[in-house]
């Protein structure tokens, strides 16, 4: 018994250390590996084709974009332009009637159906006048140009509209220029808040 166990003892030691085994299981391995490396190589061209794809197809929507944007910016105001056409061609017919010399009366009557047409233009485009007569003073929607004493003790409060202000769609487009009461009295310490459109020196006191 001892002899057969010395005799396979051996050969088992022998089986599992094979040099042919061993080179055949490492060649599997390698084998696997590799095709393991093909496909991640695979995988990896395939999504840089797709990132260059996507990358041309991005650059192309950004030249699209800027075409449209220019187009844009460029005829943007085409259906305003079509609103004001008739004002002009009325203009152009008021002056030519002024230059035949006909009676002025019906001249002031066309120029001022041109002004309405024009102020309906202008509100179909969300512009609108800032009431500022008799109104608070106030420097977000008025510039003040000058203060007048107070004929009923009220101050503060716009008494004249020098030039009218405007709103496009609740923006201040041009704040209206405006003079401003003040009291006498030399305690009431008022000054007018300008607002900052203002200059220095445009406030004018008058006598």
């Amino acid at each position: 018994m001892d002899q057969e166990s010395e005799i396979v003892g051996p050969r088992k030691e022998g089986a599992q250390g094979d040099p042919v085994a061993d080179a055949t299981e490492i060649k599997a391995k390698v084998g696997r590996l590799e095709g393991e490396l093909r496909e991640k190589a695979a995988e990896v061209e395939a999504l840089n084709d797709r990132l260059l794809r996507l990358h041309a197809e991005f650059e192309n929507y950004k030249k699209r974009m800027a075409r449209e944007r220019n187009e844009f910016v460029k005829f943007a105001n085409e259906s305003l332009i079509r609103e004001f056409l008739p004002v002009l061609d009325n203009l152009e017919r008021a002056v030519a009637t002024a230059k035949l010399g006909v009676d002025a009366q019906g001249v002031a009557e066309g120029i001022e159906i041109i002004l309405r047409l024009f102020q309906t233009t202008l509100e179909k485009a969300g512009v609108k006048v800032i009431e500022a007569l008799e109104h608070e003073f106030d420097p977000n929607l008025h510039q003040a140009v000058a203060q007048v004493e107070s004929t009923d003790g009220r101050e503060n409060v716009v008494v004249e509209v020098v030039r009218k202000g405007y709103l496009l769609e609740g923006r201040v487009v041009r704040p209206s220029m405006v003079k401003v009461s003040k009291t006498t009295d030399p305690g009431s310490g008022f000054e007018v808040q300008r607002s900052h459109q203002d200059q220095p020196g445009t406030l004018n006191q008058e006598p």
